[in-house]
């Protein structure tokens, strides 16, 4: 399925309820106490005719899958409640090609941003509140993201790939992913406003 007839096809679950459409396609939300954290991403694969992908990340060919819970604050207003993943980071890989060449740029260009409406830990009800897709067409924002991945290749050439802190980058910084403070693995994350920007919120 192309990303075009995905997006299509997505947006015909906006507003409804993903937690009933997990039990019509039987997917487990819970297992006992444990949650099964991908449980709304195995429902928008369902939704899609996909079998259950037993992978972390689904590959669709011509695009890649991200579901982002949003959270509603106290004065009303719909924000992004997390970052979001978007790839790792290889540091030989990222010293050798520039942005336009990048994994991130070509991760971009394929993300699907599902966004659904977080209401609590016990999952019983969540919406598909929007579908999404990367617009390479607003130049600031591409040339911020260009920028901040520029400002990760420059510290991996002089500082070293340890160098790197979440607290680099505006709209894309770079962290440690896995388990523990102690990971040493490191990916590239969407901050919250920038998941915002994608989303039109």
């Amino acid at each position: 399925m192309e990303r075009e007839e995905a997006v299509i096809s997505l947006r015909l679950l906006e507003g409804q309820d993903l937690r009933i459409l997990a039990d019509k396609h039987g997917i487990t939300v819970w297992k006992g106490d444990k949650k099964n954290k991908g449980w709304a991403g195995h429902v928008i694969e369902r939704h899609l005719g996909l079998p259950l992908n037993s992978s972390q990340s689904p590959n669709f060919g011509s695009w890649e899958l991200k579901v982002v819970p949003l959270k509603k604050l106290a004065n009303g207003k719909i924000v992004v409640k997390e970052t979001m993943a978007i790839t790792m980071i290889d540091p030989v890989n990222v010293l050798l090609k520039p942005f336009e060449e990048s994994h991130l740029l070509s991760k971009l260009k394929k993300a699907v941003v599902c966004s659904r409406m977080f209401e609590s830990q016990h999952e019983h009800s969540t919406l598909l509140v929007k579908v999404a897709t990367f617009d390479l067409g607003n130049a600031e924002i591409y040339n911020q993201v260009r920028a901040d991945y520029e400002l990760v290749r420059e510290t991996i050439r002089t500082k070293g790939f340890e160098a790197l802190t979440g607290k680099m980058g505006v709209l894309v910084q770079p962290r440690t992913k896995g388990a523990g403070h102690g990971s040493t693995s490191r990916a590239f994350y969407a901050r919250t406003q920038f998941v915002s920007t994608i989303l039109g919120l």
